[in-house]
C-alpha cells in the first residue's frame, strides 16, 4: 500500500512510502473488537474512589431512639437506620477496582482494524522525520498547522523524545504516541492521523506479524 510522504512545511515529497496492508489494509473492520480495545482503556482509568457511608460507619445508634412498645410508632432500634437524618447510606458505591485487560492478540487487532479504518477514510498522514531541538510550543505549533487543520490529531513517533514531546504537550489539540504504545481510543477518534516515516517502518514490522 503506497502513500506519499509529507514535509514538514506541508509538501509533498517525492518519495513514496510503502504502509504493510495487514496493518493498514484491512477490508472487513471488526467494530466490536474496536469497541472492546476502547471500553477496556476507559475503564482501566476508572478511579473507582467513590465511597458512602453504610449503617456500620455512621455516628451514633448506641441507645434506642423510643420504647418497643406502646408508642403508636414502628419499632426502631438505631438512629443509624437509613430512614433517619444522619443515617447510613443503602447499598451505595464502595471503593472499586473497575480495570481489566483484553488478550494481547486483541488489543494489537484491534489497533490494526482503527488504523485500516482510518487508512479507509484518507485519515493518516507519512511525514518525514522531524525533531523540534528548541522544545518551545510555538515552533512545533508550526509545523502541525502546516501539515493539518484538523481539530484532534494523533501523532506517532518512533523514538522517545523528550523535545518533541515537550513541544507538543501544550497544545490541546494533538496527542504524541509511540509506535509501541497506541492507545486505541485516542487513534479512533482522531481527524487526522500523523505518522513520522521511521515509525510507519516499523509499525510493519510490530503489527505487521501475523
Amino acid at each position: 500500500m503506497k502513500t506519499e510522504i509529507y514535509g514538514i512545511n506541508g509538501s509533498k515529497q517525492t518519495e513514496t512510502c510503502d504502509l504493510a496492508n495487514s496493518v493498514f489494509g484491512i477490508k472487513e473492520i471488526n467494530n466490536h473488537l474496536i469497541y472492546q480495545a476502547i471500553r477496556c482503556e476507559l475503564a482501566n482509568k476508572r478511579q473507582g474512589t467513590a465511597c458512602t457511608k453504610e449503617r456500620s460507619d455512621v455516628r451514633g445508634g448506641g441507645k434506642k431512639p423510643w420504647r418497643q412498645k406502646g408508642t403508636g410508632r414502628a419499632r426502631v432500634g438505631s438512629r443509624r437506620n437509613p430512614i433517619f437524618k444522619g443515617g447510613g447510606t443503602v447499598f451505595g458505591p464502595q471503593p472499586r477496582d473497575y480495570s481489566y485487560s483484553l488478550p494481547k492478540k486483541q488489543k494489537r487487532n484491534s489497533i490494526k482494524n482503527i488504523l485500516s479504518l482510518k487508512a479507509q477514510n484518507n485519515l493518516i498522514k507519512v511525514v518525514e522525520d522531524f525533531k523540534v531541538e528548541s522544545g518551545k510550543t510555538k515552533d512545533a505549533d508550526k509545523i502541525l498547522k502546516s501539515l493539518t487543520e484538523a481539530k484532534r490529531v494523533v501523532l506517532i513517533y518512533k523514538e522517545d523524545d523528550p523535545m518533541l514531546k515537550r513541544a507538543f504537550r501544550n497544545i490541546p489539540t494533538i496527542k504524541t504516541l509511540s509506535y509501541k504504545r497506541l492507545a486505541a481510543h485516542d487513534l479512533f477518534y482522531a481527524k487526522e492521523i500523523l505518522i513520522l516515516k521511521s515509525a510507519a517502518d516499523e509499525l510493519k514490522k510490530f503489527f505487521g506479524k501475523k
